[in-house]
């Protein structure tokens, strides 16, 4: 008879993605995980397997998560402009009135693992591309209402922004004086005039 498991996978998989996210891959043990998780080791391997799976089935989580909250942020609004102008300037806020330095949990990803890791460079790529089709949705729906230009470029500017928003989201861990950054989104954005 199987064993039934005597906790959430949902939950466990949640305090996983937060603790990877907090201190990274290399930096976060085992001890970190079964503290946080509130399981210990044997549960983890028997529901999620080694690290190294436990960590890409966190980043999957936090990407579809991520992914959602983007994309609800970009609808909630008719306007594509408005929609695209506070969603860059909310980030940049969101980070100086009380952010937590985390960053993004698959930006970290890439920087930390997908230049040694050809399955992390794939998971991360893939969320990119992810990012680019939503904001491209937004920019066509701009277009399409007659509120921007039919001389935008949406695949080529949704793309720009995903660019952007890496940078922007890996130069806030440096904490630079918050002008530097409000006057680079207000630069981006002039490409939707």
């Amino acid at each position: 008879m199987v064993r039934q498991r005597e906790f959430n996978e949902d939950e466990v998989l949640e305090a996983a993605m937060l603790t990877f996210w907090e201190k990274g891959f290399e930096a976060t043990s085992l001890s970190d995980l079964t503290a946080r998780m509130g399981i210990q080791r044997p549960s983890i391997y028997s529901a999620f397997g080694d690290k190294q799976q436990l960590f890409e089935a966190a980043l999957r989580k936090y990407a579809s998560k991520h992914a959602a909250e983007v994309r609800s942020k970009l609808q909630s609004q008719s306007s594509a402009k408005a929609a695209l102008r506070e969603y860059f300037r909310g980030l940049v806020a969101e980070e100086y009135e009380g952010g937590d330095g985390r960053g993004c949990f698959c930006i970290n990803t890439m920087v930390e693992l997908a230049p040694h890791d050809e399955r992390f460079e794939i998971l991360t790529r893939e969320h990119q591309m992810y990012l680019a089709t939503i904001f491209q949705e937004t920019l066509e729906r701009g277009v399409q209402s007659g509120e921007l230009g039919a001389q935008i470029q949406p695949r080529v500017l949704a793309q720009t922004f995903v660019i952007f928003l890496i940078g922007l989201t890996v130069m806030m861990k440096s904490r630079p004086e918050r002008i530097f950054l409000d006057n680079a989104v207000a630069t981006l954005l002039t490409l939707l005039d």
